[in-house]
């Protein structure tokens, strides 16, 4: 096996460079489905023209996952409903026979999967550059401007970046991942001259790093005031739009760890990590009571949304969750979030003791402060839920109450017994939560994790709690 950084990049470039078969036969399914798209948009009288667009476009596709992209310019007379109807009709005629999955991203959109490769069907607006309707009608603009700054080496370069990304796990501007989009991967190879140089550079990244790569600005000064987020490489496309903007923190200081080690240590696992091997039933007991802690799972039914819409509301409701949880005095140590976009979801919340005391420790107002002392007074004397006190402690008034939940496990069934929206879960998960709640801790979660080989995998990674690529 390849050890040294040179013979690691040299087999990792042999695998995931495309050969000639593998590019004729992509090339001329990309050619097949084009005319089937232009086909069926003839068939419902749209005048579309239709592209090949993405990285069999750029020609920086892996080999190993070939993915297709074919998009839509309709004429800007269309409704943008019909992004959503005809054109998804379209779509769905001409990958007859694929596997079909709507999408979401800013409207819907086709991904259709076959035989070792995924091709998206997407519509977008014919438009002139900076005139955009939507989100996508920037799609041909961004190929017809990296095309000609790619040449054989630095496409090899991008290759490199994305397998690296892949295995790391920061591959995908998807809400799911929250990483980095293939666009996004090509401008870092454009802007530093190579992969490795992309990964060196990475490394002295600094608090919310600016990538100023199409020259749209003059200093980072007026960069920062217009884009938040943070990672930021200005689209030379488009000046007033951010191509990391679907980066979310996690990601990038997951990416810049990577990065640091990967130059250390270099190592095959970085970009293609050892597989998760699943844990037996006694193991897994043994690792969960190992920690001390208890893990609690909220688990219920599939919620009917896109994906890109299912994962934007299991992380709402997860931070949500997370909020309430603590605002009632318990310690969330870890939280996640798991779905198999179908027929079940997870979200998982860690803490340190499912059981309070039932007291609480109130601090009221200084002495000095006259008011406040009589209300607080007024308040706590001979009240129901005062357990002892008020006392005079350190210059201030101070009393003992009751808790209202003691058991983290009550509480959730309390708060999301009619689904939860009073307490911030988002509207689909609300529904499916109401319907199909369970909240299990610890080794209650046995089942899940039989039953579902996914979720084992994803339970096994969550207790180990480090990324593959560390030895």
């Amino acid at each position: 096996m390849a050890s040294s950084l040179e013979e690691i990049i040299a087999e990792v470039l042999k695998n995931v460079t495309p050969y000639g078969s593998d590019r004729k036969d992509v090339l001329s399914l990309a050619d097949m489905l084009t005319r089937k798209v232009r086909e069926a948009a003839k068939e419902k009288e749209v005048e579309a023209e239709i592209r090949v667009e993405g990285s069999v476009a750029k020609d920086t596709w892996l080999r190993e996952e070939p993915e297709i992209d074919i998009f839509m310019r309709v004429p800007t007379t269309m409704p943008r409903e019909s992004f959503g109807t005809i054109c998804l009709d379209i779509a769905r005629r001409a990958t007859e026979g694929f596997k079909q999955i709507e999408r979401f991203a800013e409207h819907p959109y086709l991904e259709a999967k076959g035989d070792n490769v995924t091709v998206n069907v997407v519509p977008c607006y014919r438009v002139k550059r900076g005139e955009w309707i939507s989100a996508t009608d920037r799609t041909p603009f961004h190929t017809d401007y990296v095309k000609p700054l790619l040449d054989e080496r630095k496409a090899g370069e991008v290759r490199l970046l994305k397998r690296f990304m892949k295995g790391v796990g920061v591959y995908g501007a998807e809400i799911k991942v929250g990483g980095f989009s293939g666009y996004l991967c090509e401008l870092l190879v454009l802007n530093y001259g190579s992969f490795l140089e992309v990964l060196r550079a990475v490394g002295d990244w600094k608090e919310r790093p600016i990538l100023n790569y199409g020259g749209h600005y003059d200093g980072r000064g007026k960069i920062k005031k217009i884009f938040e987020e943070p990672l930021i490489m200005v689209d030379p496309v488009d000046r007033g739009r951010n191509v990391a903007a679907a980066v979310r923190k996690e990601r990038l200081s997951e990416f810049i760890a990577a990065s640091k080690a990967f130059l250390k240590t270099p190592n095959m696992n970085f970009f293609y990590p050892p597989e998760v091997k699943t844990l037996n039933t006694g193991e897994l007991v043994n690792k969960i009571n190992a920690r001390g802690s208890k893990i609690v799972f909220i688990s219920f039914g599939g919620v009917t949304a896109v994906p890109d819409v299912l994962w934007g509301q299991l992380y709402k409701s997860q931070r949500s969750l997370r909020k309430m949880i603590q605002q009632h005095d318990f310690t969330v140590l870890r939280d996640n979030v798991w779905s198999d976009e179908k027929n079940l979801c997870v979200l998982i919340f860690e803490v340190e003791n499912r059981f309070l005391p039932n007291l609480k420790r109130h601090l009221g107002p200084p002495l000095r402060k006259k008011v406040e002392c009589e209300n607080f007074l007024r308040k706590h004397v001979g009240a129901d839920s005062t357990v002892s006190g008020p006392r005079v402690e350190m210059g201030r008034w101070v009393v003992d109450v009751k808790r209202r939940h003691t058991d983290v496990v009550s509480l959730l069934n309390e708060k999301l017994g009619d689904g939860g929206r009073r307490v911030g879960v988002a509207e689909l998960v609300s529904r499916a939560v109401a319907d199909s709640m369970e909240v299990l801790v610890n080794d209650e979660a046995l089942k899940l994790y039989s039953a579902n080989p996914e979720f084992a995998k994803f339970l096994t990674e969550y207790l180990a709690g480090k990324p593959r690529w560390l030895p």
